[in-house]
C-alpha cells in the first residue's frame, strides 16, 4: 500500500490520528477527510466519561472485597481460612490485572470487536455476580465473584484503553488518570452501601443490588463509548502489533518495581475492617477508613497523572513512593487510636493509589528506544506485573496474619495480629524507587 492509498497500519493509535490528520494526496481517488479534535471537544469529553464509568463499575466493586471477606468469615461461610476468602478479591483484582495484555492485543490487532466484545464481557461480568449470589460455599463463591466476574470485567473494561489512546494524546497522562480516578470514586461509596447492605439483608441482596446498579449505570456508558478514526479506516483487518520494547532495559527496571509493590499494595484495603475489628473498634470504622482510602485515589490518580504530563514519569513515582513509604510506617504503625488509622488510609489511598497513573508515563523512557511502543500495551502489561501481585497477596497476606508472633507481644499496631502484614506492605512499597535508581544508573533516560 503506497503513500496515497494512506497507510493505516502505524505503531500507535496516536501515530494513527496524526497520520490521518495530514493533508493526503489531492487524487480525486481519495477524498481528504478530517479527524474530529484529540485531547479535547465533546466526543472526546463523552468517551472519557464513559471510560470512567466503566472503571468505576468494574474496578470499583472488587474495592469493597474488604467488606465482603469479613462478612463471609463471621456470617454465613464461617471459617477460620482466611487465605481462602481473602484470594476471592485478590483472584479477581488479579485475573483482570493479568488479562490487560492478551485483551488489548487481540483487540489492537482486531479493533474493529472492541464494542462487540466489551458487550460480552460485560454479560459475563452480571452473570459472575448472579451467580455468586446463589453460592453455598467459598469455592463457588471464588468460582464466580472471583473468576467469572474477573474474566468479564476484564474483557469488558479494556477496550477502553484503545478508545482512550485515539481521543488523547498529548494529556494522556491526565486521561489515564482521571479514568482510573472513576474506580476510586466509586470505592468510596460502595464499602458504605455494601456494608449497610450486607448488615440488614446479607450477602446475595447486596451482589444482586450492585447487578442492578451496574445494569443502570454501564448500558449508556458503551452507548457513547465509539473510536476516532472513521469507521472505513477503524475496519481494516489485522493490524501489526508492537511488542519489540519488551527487550528494553528500562522496562523491565520500572516493571520490576510494579510487581514488588502490587505484592503488598492491596493488604490494607483487604484488612482494615478486620484490623479495626482486633483493634476493639467496630467493623464500620474498618469500612469507612477503606472508602476513605478509595475516596483519596481519585486525588492521588488525577495528581499523579497531572504530574507524568509535566515531569519525568520517577518524579511521580518517587512521590508515590515516599507518600506510601510515610502513611504505613509512620501511621499504619501507631494507628492504635482511630482518627490515626484514618489519616493512614487517606495517605496510603492518596500515595499508593495514585502509583498506578505512573504507567502511561512509564512508556515515554521506553519509547526512546522504541519509538513504535505503544501506551496501551504498556500500561496493559504493567496491569499484568500488579496483577500477579495481587493473586500472590491473597494467599501470602492470610499466612503471614496466621504466623504472625508479634501479636499481644509488640508495641503498638504490630501487636495487633497485623504487624507482619504491616511490615510488608510498607517494604514492598518502598521497591517503587527501583525507577529512580534506574535513572541514577543510565538505565532509564
Amino acid at each position: 500500500m503506497n503513500q496515497r492509498d494512506i497507510e493505516l497500519r502505524p505503531a500507535s493509535a496516536a501515530a494513527t490520528s496524526e497520520a490521518l490528520s495530514q493533508p493526503q494526496n489531492d487524487d480525486a481517488r481519495h477524498p481528504r477527510f478530517t479527524l474530529p479534535r484529540a485531547d479535547g471537544g465533546k466526543d472526546a469529553w463523552l468517551v472519557l466519561v464513559s471510560c470512567f464509568v466503566l472503571e468505576a463499575t468494574v474496578w470499583g466493586f472488587p474495592l469493597a472485597s474488604g467488606v465482603f471477606q469479613q462478612y463471609y468469615t463471621t456470617h454465613d461461610f464461617y471459617t477460620d481460612d482466611l487465605s481462602s476468602v481473602a484470594a476471592i478479591g485478590t483472584t479477581s483484582t488479579g485475573i483482570m490485572y493479568f488479562a490487560a495484555p492478551v485483551v488489548y492485543g487481540v483487540l489492537r490487532k482486531f479493533p474493529h470487536y472492541r464494542k462487540a466484545c466489551s458487550v460480552v464481557g460485560y454479560i459475563i461480568l452480571l452473570a459472575g455476580l448472579v451467580g455468586a449470589s446463589f453460592a453455598q460455599n467459598v469455592p463457588q463463591l471464588l468460582a464466580t465473584q472471583g473468576v467469572l466476574y474477573a474474566i468479564g470485567g476484564s474483557i469488558h473494561y479494556f477496550p477502553a484503553f484503545l478508545y482512550l489512546d485515539e481521543w488523547f494524546i498529548q494529556r494522556r497522562g491526565l486521561a489515564y488518570g482521571t479514568v482510573w480516578a472513576g474506580g476510586a470514586a466509586s470505592g468510596v461509596a460502595i464499602p458504605l452501601t455494601m456494608e449497610w447492605i450486607l448488615t440488614n439483608w446479607g450477602f446475595r441482596t447486596a451482589l444482586r443490588t450492585w447487578t442492578v446498579i451496574s445494569v443502570i449505570l454501564t448500558t449508556p456508558a458503551l452507548v457513547y463509548m465509539k473510536g476516532r478514526l472513521p469507521d472505513q479506516h477503524a475496519d481494516m483487518g489485522p493490524q501489526k502489533l508492537e511488542m519489540r520494547f519488551v527487550q528494553s532495559p528500562a522496562f523491565w527496571v520500572l516493571q520490576a518495581g510494579n510487581i514488588i509493590q502490587g505484592l503488598g499494595y492491596f493488604m490494607p484495603g483487604l484488612y482494615l475492617p478486620s484490623f479495626a475489628t482486633a483493634q476493639g473498634w467496630s467493623s464500620l470504622s474498618g469500612t469507612i477508613a477503606v472508602s476513605l482510602c478509595n475516596g483519596a485515589q481519585v486525588l492521588g490518580a488525577t495528581f499523579t497523572g497531572w504530574l507524568v504530563d509535566r515531569y519525568h514519569v520517577t518524579t511521580a513515582i518517587n512521590v508515590c513512593t515516599a507518600g506510601t513509604v510515610v502513611a504505613v510506617f509512620l501511621f499504619w504503625s501507631f494507628a492504635i487510636y482511630q482518627p490515626i488509622m484514618y489519616v493512614f488510609a487517606i495517605l496510603y489511598g492518596f500515595f499508593a493509589g495514585g502509583f498506578s497513573s505512573t504507567w502511561s508515563g512509564c512508556a515515554n523512557p521506553v519509547r526512546r528506544r522504541y519509538p513504535a511502543v505503544e501506551t496501551g500495551m504498556v500500561i496493559a502489561l504493567f496491569s499484568a506485573g500488579k496483577g500477579l501481585g495481587a493473586v500472590i497477596s491473597g494467599p501470602l497476606s492470610g499466612a503471614l496474619v496466621k504466623s504472625d508472633v508479634w501479636k499481644n507481644h509488640a508495641g503498638y499496631a504490630y501487636g495487633s495480629g497485623y504487624g507482619y502484614l504491616i511490615l510488608f506492605s510498607g517494604i514492598t512499597a518502598s521497591f517503587q524507587s527501583l525507577g529512580w535508581f534506574g535513572k541514577k544508573w543510565g538505565i532509564i533516560v
